[in-house]
């Protein structure tokens, strides 16, 4: 749960999403950049706040079956 975060309107998202990358495009890592304009959002941010809470997934996402290799090359693969 992360307390007091700024809420943003979809346009002041935007807006920080282009400035993310800008920075990006400017040479700067992405966890930096990202790290960069949250702190300039949270120092001249004067809205709204709210609390952010979610739950972790638990789901359990189930492998694919493995294929049984086949040869690309043979054009009758039933007459082996």
């Amino acid at each position: 749960m992360l307390n007091d975060m700024p809420a943003l309107t979809h346009e002041q998202q935007q807006l920080a999403v282009e400035r993310i990358q800008a920075l990006m495009a400017e040479g700067m890592s992405s966890g930096a950049a990202i790290a960069q304009v949250a702190r300039e959002l949270r120092a001249g941010y004067t809205g709204e706040r709210v609390t952010l809470r979610w739950e972790e997934d638990t789901e359990v996402l189930e492998t694919p079956a493995a294929r049984a290799e086949t040869d690309p090359y043979d054009s009758n693969p039933d007459d082996d």
